[in-house]
């Protein structure tokens, strides 16, 4: 036993020998060469605030306006509401980081690698902790019916779901992020799915265009093995014309298929935030030299204007392979862009006839940049363009612009648990509501932050959205609307509603949708009151109605 032993203890000290031999440690993760951490500038309007990012470049990778909990997102890849834990305050804060990765990845860095840097940074950073876990959330079961109207795989075809061309009888194709979508009155999409298990196509659902589920877990209860093929069709709920036909998502999965899409909770993995420090450390020495400012480009390389021809029909506004492409696009759209405009409401002066002319724009935009191209960053590019191209003219100054007031009627909403997360989350209706329903909960929030966030809740809200009922601390309440109920409201120049005594006019759904308007009143008691209040403007001066000549 004395020898055996003996022997066990040296290969046990060979073994650790090897372990810890030099060059056989594991490969350190890759990190940041430098980062620069600092909180982002507060907008000059209140605004909801959007992250963005930008891919590496000559070595650099930036990321904007992004609080913690949209940087924990991004570096492990869950969605927001499956991120939980952490403090109140975790969606609140904004901040700016600029990095810089090793020279051999500067032009080439994977996506995957990018994370662990994040990860990285916002351990180092943040002294951010988290682990992994499965909880109970609110989610899809995919069940079938008394008689499903599927028909076995026969081999053929792609594997999976994809987006086919619409039939001959619509009225036209449009397309929506980078798909072909019908155009007809019922903006159907259409998807033929072949060999394809339940499991897959649950899982598919999260991806597919209009399906509603958003990202929400789709769990598999069908109960039916083997692969299918099959098409379904429906509606995007988009067209504002409410006499259309339309199909939702859910209602196609019963009627087409023979299959139910159920909301119930299901078990979603999730990431939860152990602890983490809202205020970053200090940049490390050298940061500032490492990563000095890039001065923004303020104009194109060169740009080809071109009145868009009057029968010509569409519009889009491209950014994308270095390039800026616009097709069909008013002027009052590239004001509104080139000026970074809450609402047209803000620029003064644009001659009337002006209304009836497009424009087709094809720039390319600077070289070397540092960071792509946004609807911010190119305001100052499309400015200097129109100052250029159509010898424009103008000036700022204070002018009473309407805008929503929120104030009180009879409160129902329920004060919050000051140490419940901060913030309020968007989602689709439950199967069978009508089209373009939203639910908004929120939790803990101050209305000044509610009035700064209905802004980009429903087209029906063109102006901006002021806190004036005087409620102080947080809040707890949830808000059912339909995006699109009362959208054949006649309107003014822009889209905004008619305003009859300080109250925006809304009209009944004939498909049974609450406008925002009314589920603020009815549901929350508060209303949303059309006022004027002083706001800077754009005046134009000059402007020609042809632009020089490219």
């Amino acid at each position: 036993m004395g020898i055996i032993r003996r022997i066990v203890l040296a290969l046990s000290l060979v073994l650790l020998t090897c372990a810890t031999w030099p060059g056989q440690t594991p490969e350190a993760a890759p990190k940041f060469e430098f980062a620069d951490v600092h909180p982002s500038p507060k907008p000059a309007i209140a605004a909801n605030q959007f992250m963005r990012t930008t891919p590496v470049r000559n070595g650099r990778y930036q990321v904007h306006t992004a609080s913690l909990l949209d940087l924990i997102r991004l570096a492990w890849g869950y969605d927001a509401d499956h991120i939980l834990g952490g403090p109140p305050s975790i969606d609140l804060q904004r901040f700016e980081i600029g990095a810089i990765v090793a020279e051999k990845d500067a032009n080439a860095t994977p996506p995957d690698t990018l994370k662990v840097m994040l990860q990285a940074l916002l351990e180092d950073r943040f002294a951010l902790k988290v682990h992994k876990d499965t909880k109970q959330l609110p989610g899809y079961a995919l069940t079938a019916g008394k008689k499903p109207n599927l028909k076995e795989a026969d081999g053929s075809g792609a594997i999976g779901c994809r987006l086919i061309r619409p039939p001959a009888q619509t009225t036209g194709v449009v397309a929506l992020n980078g798909q072909a979508v019908a155009a007809g009155p019922s903006m159907l999409v259409h998807y033929t799915c072949a060999k394809i298990t339940m499991e897959a196509f649950a899982a598919a659902l999260r991806t597919m265009i209009g399906s509603g589920v958003g990202a929400s877990q789709v769990l598999d209860e069908t109960g039916l093995k083997g692969k299918w093929d099959f098409e379904i069709h429906w509606s995007l709920g988009l067209n504002r014309n409410v006499e259309a036909e339309t199909i939702t998502a859910s209602e196609a999965i019963e009627k087409q298929l023979g299959l139910k899409l159920e909301q119930r909770p299901v078990p979603t993995p999730v990431l939860v935030v152990d602890s983490v420090n809202e205020n970053p450390a200090p940049d490390p020495p050298g940061t500032a030299e490492a990563l000095p400012p890039i001065p923004p480009p303020t104009a194109f390389e060169v740009a080809d204007i071109r009145p868009t021809d009057p029968d010509s029909r569409g519009a889009s506004f491209r950014i994308q392979n270095g390039r800026l492409t616009v097709q069909g696009m008013p002027m009052i759209f590239l004001l509104s862009r080139a000026l970074n405009t809450a609402t047209n409401e803000q620029i003064i002066g644009l001659p009337g006839d002006f209304d009836a002319l497009r424009f087709n724009i094809n720039a390319q935009l600077p070289a070397g940049g540092d960071s792509d191209f946004d609807i911010l960053s190119m305001g100052p590019l499309l400015r200097n363009l129109l100052v250029d191209r159509f010898r424009m003219k103008y000036h700022t100054e204070e002018r009473p612009q309407t805008v929503y007031r929120l104030t009180v009627v009879k409160p129902k909403m329920k004060k919050a648990d000051r140490e419940s997360r901060i913030g309020c989350r968007n989602a689709n209706g439950p199967p069978g509501s009508p089209r373009g329903t939203t639910v908004m909960t929120c939790q803990n929030t101050s209305m000044e932050r509610f009035a700064t966030q209905l802004r980009n809740t429903s087209p029906r809200i063109s102006w901006p959205v002021v806190d004036g009922t005087g409620l102080e601390g947080g809040w707890d309440f949830s808000l059912t609307f339909s995006r699109v109920a009362g959208m054949n409201v006649a309107g003014g120049r822009g889209g905004e509603p008619a305003v009859n005594g300080g109250q925006a006019a809304v009209a009944s759904d004939p498909e049974g949708g609450v406008t925002v308007f009314d589920a603020v009143e009815k549901q929350l008691g508060l209303k949303l009151e059309a006022v004027k209040r002083p706001m800077p403007v754009y005046v134009i001066d000059h402007i020609e109605s042809k632009p020089t000549e490219n």
